[in-house]
Order: C-alpha cells, then structure tokens, then sequence
C-alpha cells in the first residue's frame, strides 16, 4: 500500500506514530511522511497527483494538519480518522454536546469565549474544571474550587481562546484511559492531571463491562476508528472527561504492530458502504487467533486482555451519516 501520514512538528521524533511508520516501512508498503507545520503547503495543488490508500493524521489540537487531511477527503482520498470525525472530538465545546444528546455520560458543559464569561456559572456548580475548547495533552486544565478563585485565575486563562467549563466530578485522582485500537478494546488507568499529588504508576487495567460500553459507544458516536477516552469513575458511575483521535495507545501490548495493522485494515477498507450491525448486548472476550498482515512486533506489555468492540465506520455516527444510531447501552450520568 502507499500511505501518506501528516506528522505535526511535536511528535516528529514520538513513538507514535514513528514507530508505526518504520513498520509499515518494514512490511514493504511505502510511507510518504509529510510535515504540515514545517512546510509552505501548496493547497490547489497538493493533491492534484495524490496516488495514496489513505492519509493519516498525527497532529496536535488546532495544528494546520487537520485542515489538509480535511482538503484531501473532499478530494476523495480514505483518511484515519475520518476528518469529520475528527473535527468533532477536536472542539470540546462540540463534543460534550454531540455526546450528552447522544446519551453519552459526560458532564454538563459551558463554553464561553472569553473567560470572564464564566464568572456566570453558578457558585452551586463548584468546584469546576476549565480547560481549552482545543486543548491536548493536559494543557491548561484548572481545578477551580471558587468563584473569587477563578477572578484570580482570568489573566492566565487570557488568550487560551474558547474555553470550556464542567461541574468537577469526585473521583480518586486516577483516571481510567480506554483505547481504541483494530476494533478491540485496553485499559490502563493513571494519575488525573487534577491531582498531581497522587501516587498512581501508568498500568494495563482490567476493563469492566459498563467502561468497555461507554468506550466503544463513544467510538460509535464519534466515528472514530483508531481512539482514547478518559474515564473517571465518580459516584454515580462512569463518566467521560475526554476523547481523542490516535492518541499514544502507551501500555497497549504490541501497540506498533497493532496500530500498523489497523491502519492497513481501514486503508483497504477505504469509503466502502460496511454493512449493518446488529446490535450488541455488552463487548466480548475474544478467541485467540493468528494476527492479519504478519510482521515483525514491536515489544509491548502484557496487560489486561483486549475487548472486542464494532469499529466505529461500521457504525452510524451522527458525524458521518446524521444518524442517531447507537449500538452499546450507555453507563450512569455523573
């Protein structure tokens, strides 16, 4: 296969995706890499004589990455993930709401464009967090514990752009991260950025039944095929604080091959019609079985077992199609 990956300027040296490109590479497909940060992009032309399976994006929020991947699916080309699709994960203000009407458990959310506006906020609503409407990575998350603490705050929210705001939800300061990968499931849980104190090492979790159906609902509803979601388990069950397209997929065993071979699946796949899917009760475990595409591994950890999950292109998702389908039963609202 010939396969393009768009590579923003800080994740030019990072595991993922450099290392799935060395092995693409090293299974005889040919990857063109290109830097949309760090070179002057020639729109109308740019792909007039494209000739790949699909472009791939690895880009941080608001980067000029997501704008040709988005040019090169109006062209016709099959990218990862669809660019829509995407787009809907990468504004936050838009994704609370895409997933609150989709019965996702997800806070209530404010947005607001300049941060004083959120002065408006109930006091009964406190504590609150305050991150980025494109934020990414854990820039600029606040755990705000007042009103008079966030006055004290508004000069370091200052030109973070839009910015959204949710009711804090009690949890244990470690956050369950759930990933998306060759429509299976893993777990690991890790230290919340809320709480910087916490004693929590990185690690494979094993993933229970109701966080492996908001996961794969979440994939569903988004329509993403290769994806993270932040889980925290609060008092009236699990509720959903983030999600994002291809993130570091860190502690999944294998994740190079893994994410190698998916993308290769979704490539050959391309924007064929996949057919209906029945719905599902609740993930299964799977079988063993031989792996597609053999080829050599990169070394991962052995952690909880994979859940397998519907990919989400096979899915209707209000980003792709307008529909409302979902296929999974939706855990508590927090």
């Amino acid at each position: 296969m010939k396969l393009c990956f768009l590579v923003e300027e800080q994740y030019r040296h990072d595991g993922m995706p450099v290392e799935v490109i060395r092995q693409l590479t090293s299974w005889g497909h040919q990857v063109d890499v290109l830097r949309p940060g760090g070179s002057l992009l020639r729109m109308t032309e740019a792909l007039q004589c494209a000739a790949h399976d699909a472009w791939v994006l690895k880009t941080v929020s608001g980067g000029p990455g997501l704008t040709l991947l988005e040019a090169a699916a109006v062209a016709g080309t099959t990218t990862i993930n669809d660019a829509r699709s995407i787009r809907g994960v990468r504004d936050k203000a838009l994704a609370a709401a895409i997933g609150r009407s989709q019965g996702l458990p997800l806070p209530p959310t404010y947005a607001a464009a300049r941060p004083e506006l959120l002065a408006e906020i109930p006091e009964s609503k406190y504590p609150i967090v305050v991150k980025p409407a494109d934020g990414s990575s854990g820039r600029a998350v606040h755990l705000v514990t007042s009103p008079d603490r966030l006055t004290e705050m508004l000069p370091e929210l200052v030109g973070e752009g839009m910015l959204i705001a949710q009711p804090y939800v009690p949890n244990s300061g470690v956050d369950i991260k759930v990933y998306g990968v060759g429509g299976e499931l893993y777990a690991t849980e890790r230290r919340s950025p809320l709480h910087p104190d916490r004693v929590a090492p990185e690690r494979p979790v094993p993933l229970t039944d109701e966080v492996a159906a908001i996961a794969a609902r979440a994939g569903a509803v988004y329509g993403l095929d290769l994806y993270g979601v932040d889980v925290v388990l609060g008092p009236d069950g699990p509720v959903v604080v983030d999600v994002n397209d291809f993130p570091s997929f860190r502690q999944v065993p294998d994740a190079t091959a893994r994410v190698a071979r998916a993308v290769l699946a979704l490539a050959a796949r391309g924007s064929r019609a996949a057919e209906p899917v029945e719905p599902a009760a609740l993930p299964r475990m799977p079988e063993q079985r031989e792996a597609p595409d053999a080829g050599a591994s990169s070394p991962g950890m052995s952690g909880a077992p994979a859940v397998p999950v519907t990919p989400a292109a096979s899915a209707a998702s209000p980003l792709r199609s307008g529909s409302a389908q979902v296929l999974l039963a939706a855990g508590k609202n927090g």
